[in-house]
Order: C-alpha cells, then structure tokens, then sequence
C-alpha cells in the first residue's frame, strides 16, 4: 500500500512518487487480445476462428508440437467448423528471417486469410513475422521497431503450449536475421492476436527441459517489468499477479509435471507477464542473455535466469528499483516491505537463485560453454541490445562486462519456497 507523504533526505515525497511506491507513469492502454482460459478451451478454437469470419487458415507451429498430436487436434477441431487449414510445422526455435520466408511461401500458397501461432514463443514470433509481410510486403527488417505497419493484418490466433514468452498478449515478433544473428523486436498493435486461447492440458506434454526453460524466462518477465523505467500502475498489477502465480506453480510443476491446475497458474501468469511486457518493457537480463543465446547458444529462459540475480542486485543499488524490487516479493510473501527494502530485495535474489537450482540451470556461464576471454564482446553488443535502455537503472558495456563477471561465479542454494 502507498504510505503518507514523509519527509525522505530532506524533501517532501507525495504518495505517488517512487519514494512512496511504483512511480504513476501515465499509460495509454487498449485490450487488443481476447483472452480465453481453461481446462480444454482449445476445442474451441474452430468456433473461435468462425465468430472472426474467416475461412482458409494457416496453422504455423514447430516439429514437436506436431510430433505431440496438438496440431492434428487443432486441425480436427478447424475442419468441424468447415473451415480450410494448411499447416507450417517447420519453426526453428528463435526462429529467423529464414524461418519467416519459408511459413510465408506456405501461406501465399494457401491464400489463408488468418492465421494461428501454435506452440512456444517461436511459433508465435514466426506466424507475426509472416503477418506482417503477407499482408505490408517487404522484408522483416522494414518492420524493426514499432508501428511501421501500413496496412491492417489478418487475424491472429494464438495459442500457446508452453508457459514462458507471453507472446500471445503481446503485439511484438521478435526475429533474428539470419545472416547477422541480431534479434529485432518488430512490434505494432496490428501484429497482437485477437484471440488467445490459454489451455493448460497443452502444457502438460512438455519435456521438463522446457518446462524448467520457459517457467523461468515467465519469472523473469514478471520481475523485469516490475522495475523498467516504464513501469506503471497497469504493468506493475500484471508483474506482480504473474510473479504470485508463477513463483508459486513453478516448484509444483517441476515437482509433479501433471499438476493441471499448477499448469494453468504458470499458463496464466505466463500472459499475465506478457500484458506487463507490453506495457512497461523489459530490461537488463534480456539484454545480457540475447547475446549469450546468439553466441553461444544457451537457451533463452536459462540464459535470463542465469543473469536475472546479478541484474537484480546491480539494479538494486537504485532505492526506487530496491522498493519495487521490495514490493513485489512482498506479493507472494516472500518478504515484507515494512521490514525494510535490503533484506527483501535480498530474499528476493535467495528465492530466483533457488528457482535456478530446483530448475537444474547452470549456475555458472563457464558450465554453459561460454568462453570468459568473450565477455567484452558480450557487453558491447548486450549494451545496444533495445531491452537495455528500458533498465531502471543507466547501464553501459562496463557494467555488463561486471554482470557477465558476476554471471561466471556460482552460486549458493538459495530457497525455492
């Protein structure tokens, strides 16, 4: 809660600054996604695209997820409804412009006139990357950045099998070119879904390893956009609701992976993660791990989880970024505000650096392969990553070279709740 305005070094706070909480950034915010929860939903999908209007789609996914019965089943649930389906199951995990021209060939093809994204936040980026040029033409790199979409796009369906990205409440593709590795985040309101349909019984077929990877990259959205420069009371109500559920059903998912009801809090706190993102950005970790995956890599949920600790503390020396470091472990009761924003920013590091264990991540980057003689190159590239402007705090290519550092040291064994 907001406390009375107090004096703090020696100048009056109002209750609405970030001495007094989460700094009240103005928002312009409009719902574009439909969201739709539940055991089973995805059998509802052909009723779903027919409330649309639309008649020929594109269902764009990877190999595992076909391998898993899921397209079929959403082709099946389609083709009742009477509707025409062509299916891309080629998607390559941090999928490319490479990946983006080949479901786009499938889909001039097909003449669809919508599309769904099946599977993780690589169908999902893959199926918006093929929005965008089937509909504005061009290639992906006209679309780096935001709003550069002329024309309007066809209809999304998004719907995720695993719980991590958020990619299904967010308006953003990200796409790597395939030549230069470099991620570019190609966002507009156009690109969102309008409906995603969130079914935890699609979740439960994950491989652990999945399970582990995209759990935490969900805490670590989750704890991002609750400290970005443009956190807001919107944003910060979805961080702090994702981190309550995802801290809570990730230890119950790992434990006993056929726990529904654990699945669909990770599922829901999961978007609810992507809704913040969408509103308040992300920051630091993400900027440090895109490079770790390119160069090396380590997946993209271990390779924030290994640098989410480091990143914390390093913003932690913000007293604004500490109280609403302080104010979100405070949601799950992890800690108390009121017993001081240090210690509760500490037992927030104990309980992600607890997560990483129970997870089985790493706990040092040299156990990833990462060549220590590289972290120069790291940072300078990690500093002109977009994510790192939105970090609470200035950061430079000196301090990631200190994060990656810091990244490189293992850890203790924290508590994972």
């Amino acid at each position: 809660m907001l406390k009375k305005a107090k004096k703090v070094a020696g100048r009056k706070e109002s209750p609405g600054s970030d001495a007094g909480g989460v700094a009240m950034a103005g928002f312009d915010h409009q719902p574009r996604t439909r969201v739709v929860f539940g055991a089973n939903s995805v059998e509802r999908v052909g009723e779903l695209a027919r409330e649309l209007g639309v008649k020929k789609l594109l269902v764009v996914t990877d190999p595992g997820i076909v391998a898993a019965g899921h397209a079929a089943h959403v082709e099946q649930f389609l083709v009742k409804e009477g509707l025409k389906v062509r299916v891309f199951g080629e998607v390559r995990e941090n999928p490319t412009t490479r990946d983006v021209d080949a479901c786009l060939a499938v889909a001039k093809a097909a003449g669809v006139d919508a599309i769904v994204g099946l599977g993780g936040g690589s169908s999902m980026d893959t199926a918006k990357g093929c929005n965008f040029l089937l509909t504005n033409g061009g290639r992906m790199e006209d679309y780096w950045g935001l709003g550069k979409a002329a024309r309007p796009m066809l209809p999304l369906i998004a719907i995720p099998t695993t719980a991590g990205t958020g990619s299904e409440c967010q308006s953003y593709a990200l796409i790597a070119n395939e030549r230069t590795h470099q991620k570019m985040a190609c966002g507009d309101p156009k690109a969102a879904a309008r409906i995603a349909i969130l079914d935890p019984v699609l979740t439960i077929s994950q491989p652990a390893r999945v399970t582990a990877c995209t759990g935490i990259d969900a805490i670590a959205h989750a704890v991002e956009t609750a400290v970005t420069q443009k956190r807001n009371a919107l944003s910060a109500m979805y961080s702090h609701e994702a981190f309550k559920l995802a801290v809570d059903g990730f230890p119950r998912v790992i434990r006993n992976p056929r726990d529904a009801e654990a699945r669909g809090r990770m599922l829901l706190g999961a978007a609810f993660a992507g809704m913040a993102i969408e509103n308040s950005m992300l920051g630091a970790a993400h900027a440090a791990a895109n490079p770790l995956t390119a160069r090396f890599g380590v997946v993209h949920g271990q390779a924030v989880g290994m640098m989410l600790p480091a990143v914390v503390r390093f913003n932690g020396a913000d007293p604004a970024a500490r109280r609403a470091y302080a104010e979100l472990a405070s949601a799950p009761e992890i800690a108390c505000v009121s017993d001081g924003h240090a210690p509760a920013l500490e037992a927030l590091v104990a309980r992600l650096e607890g997560l990483l264990n129970l997870a089985g991540m790493p706990r040092s980057l040299a156990d990833c392969g990462v060549d220590r003689k590289k972290i120069k190159a790291l940072a300078a590239e990690a500093a002109q990553q977009w994510t790192a402007g939105f970090n609470p705090r200035p950061v430079t290519a000196v301090d990631f070279v200190r994060l990656y550092e810091d990244a490189f040291e293992p850890r203790g064994d924290g508590d994972a709740g």
